[in-house]
């Protein structure tokens, strides 16, 4: 199982790097794409060569592991397929366009509403029917991407964990788009806190500045919590001289992380803990 989490991991730290190496959407997700395959087809190498020890190390990983990896591999596809038809019209048009993704992502939760809800509920009754090669039960409602997969490297359901996953992804994605459109007119926002360029460039990892910002959010201490994450993040894009991008889609695979979620959080203590040791002498 370890072998597993080293490739999604490695895939979520070459995505992150992607993030930052450019803001053209459309390379991002080719990128993405071909990154995810890659992982895609070791992890599946993995398991075949690796078989699971237990029912339950295999129920982990196909209703856990193998779907966030696959969602990746989903959200790009459809983020590369979405954006490469976006229309050069107007913003409403553009925001219209969007709305109607967005409503078309939501019908794929409404068409799998009971799988939905037992997924949402982290329900384990049905794991063995859903999460168990060759435990299909056609009564329980089929994926129709079923019908077509890798009965090796499948069961009935991962892929619509991954699915889920991967929409919910590209509805974060997409509101952030209209909104972008809706309230600054695809432009960046005229209230400009600072009269000219700073001098301070943020030279770590852009996630772990969005991972800051979230946390500044959350705990409510600017503004005595009256300001929204679009506002925050603006201002330090400002302060340090950086541009976050999707600082949304950032932010879920930052939750996603199952192993030290906060870790820039975490480095910064440790940083702090460590030089105050030091002066202490």
């Amino acid at each position: 199982m370890d072998a597993h989490k080293y490739i999604l991991q490695k895939l979520n730290e070459d995505l992150d790097l992607l993030e930052q190496e450019t803001e053209d959407v459309l390379e991002k997700a080719e990128k993405g794409i071909r990154y995810s395959r890659l992982a895609m087809r070791n992890m599946r190498k993995q398991v075949l060569e690796n078989p699971f020890a237990s029912n339950s190390d295999e129920i982990t990983f196909f209703k856990k592991i193998k779907p966030r990896l696959c969602s990746k591999l989903i959200y790009y596809a459809k983020l590369f397929n979405i954006v490469s038809k976006r229309p050069r019209g107007s913003n409403k048009s553009q925001v219209k366009y969007f709305y109607n993704h967005i409503r078309k992502l939501q019908d794929y939760f409404h068409d799998n509403l009971e799988f939905y809800h037992y997924y949402r509920r982290n329900s384990t009754y049905l794991d063995q029917q859903y999460f168990l090669r060759g435990k299909t039960d056609v009564r329980l409602g089929l994926d129709t991407h079923f019908c077509f997969s890798d009965e090796e490297f499948s069961t009935s359901h991962d892929n619509t964990v991954a699915t889920i996953l991967a929409y919910d992804m590209l509805i974060v994605h997409l509101k952030s788009e209209i909104d972008k459109l809706e309230n600054y007119n695809g432009m960046e926002p005229q209230h400009n806190p600072f009269d000219k360029t700073t001098k301070f460039f943020w030279t770590g990892n852009k996630v772990d500045l969005i991972e800051m910002i979230y946390s500044l959010h959350s705990s409510a201490v600017v503004n005595h919590g009256k300001v929204d994450i679009k506002e925050l993040a603006y201002a330090f894009e400002q302060l340090f001289n950086i541009d976050l991008g999707d600082y949304y889609h950032s932010f879920l695979e930052i939750r996603s992380r199952k192993i030290n979620p906060t870790k820039f959080l975490d480095l910064l203590k440790a940083s702090l803990l460590q030089k105050m040791q030091e002066l202490d002498g």
